[in-house]
């Protein structure tokens, strides 16, 4: 397949490393200093799980040199999507699917705002990775997963051929027939995690074995699984303490990106996390208190440095 992986940081390198390595044809968008140190040195991924060098790489900043793809990964930020849903229309209007590895629930509805609607994929990822300096990639842990499908839920032979490709890059993945309630389920995570480690300024581990702390992501964890079941997602009753229990087995270390940018003085995802949270409540008629308190306390923080005192 020729794929095109928009966003090379630790998302987008990390898969798309392991899909060039398997000898699919990949087309890396990046920019910057590590654009150049790809094009330069290659590409390399410091993992336990699958590590990969790769001396040849394609990488470009301009999705214009792109002409036609089988298949295309979003792997920026939030705050991109608007724009490269732009650049992306005469790849998707030429037959490309694309599927969004980005964080949050209402991506593809920015995505098909531009974008033909039966071009966009519905998609998940559970990894942790980053850009450890130019051209290099830092894996952590042992889980890089993705979970995607259609969103009518059918089995399309697009969907099997894509399913091929990422197995046989050994990424670990499932196809599947409800992926907006993948999506939710993995939101309502997020948003608790990066909500509250960011606020707090601590990993997992310090937040799960203090009472209050505990509670805290419990009423955080709790309210967007009830915008969710408002939105029409099918959480159990009890997701909310499922999730906080599934905390109890991640490593104590553990933190999230949002406060990953937040320490490096980088914009925030919050609008799109813990925001989202708040519109799609006060639409639903669902009140979520303690994620406006936190979204609040992190405000002066979301557009990075310039907006931080």
């Amino acid at each position: 397949m020729k794929i095109v992986v928009v966003g090379a940081g630790g998302v987008g390198g990390y898969f798309g490393a392991q899909l060039a390595a398997s000898g699919q044809d990949v087309v890396f968008i990046a920019r910057g200093d590590h654009l150049a140190a790809m094009r330069t040195q290659g590409l390399r991924v410091e993992s336990e799980l699958a590590p990969r060098v790769l001396t040849d790489v394609h990488a470009t900043d301009d999705l214009g040199q792109v002409h036609d793809a089988d298949l295309v990964l979003i792997a920026v930020k939030l705050w991109d999507t608007d724009d490269i849903a732009q650049r992306l229309v005469p790849l998707a209007s030429r037959g490309a699917a694309v599927i969004s590895l980005q964080n949050g629930v209402q991506k593809d509805e920015t995505l098909g705002r531009y974008l033909p609607r039966e071009s966009i994929l519905g998609g998940v990822c559970y990894i942790s990775a980053s850009i450890e300096a130019p051209g290099v990639i830092r894996h952590t842990g042992a889980l890089a997963r993705i979970v995607f499908g259609e969103y009518d839920g059918r089995q399309s032979s697009r969907a099997d051929r894509i399913l091929d490709a990422f197995r046989g890059a050994g990424i670990e993945t499932e196809l599947s027939h409800d992926i907006t309630s993948v999506l939710w389920r993995k939101f309502v995570f997020l948003v608790g995690l990066s909500t509250v480690t960011s606020a707090a300024r601590q990993p997992i581990g310090v937040l799960r074995d203090d009472p209050d702390a505990r509670q805290v992501l419990y009423e955080v964890l709790a309210e967007a699984t009830a915008v969710g079941r408002a939105a029409g997602a099918k959480l159990p009753d009890d997701f909310a303490r499922q999730q906080l229990e599934f905390c109890d087995t991640l490593p104590p270390q553990m933190s999230s990106s949002m406060l990953h940018d937040l320490q490096h003085g980088h914009r925030l995802e919050l609008p799109w996390l813990a925001g989202s949270v708040i519109r799609m409540g006060a639409e639903a008629g669902v009140e979520t208190p303690y994620t406006a308190a936190l979204a609040g306390v992190l405000a002066p923080y979301a557009e990075g440095e310039r907006s931080a005192p």
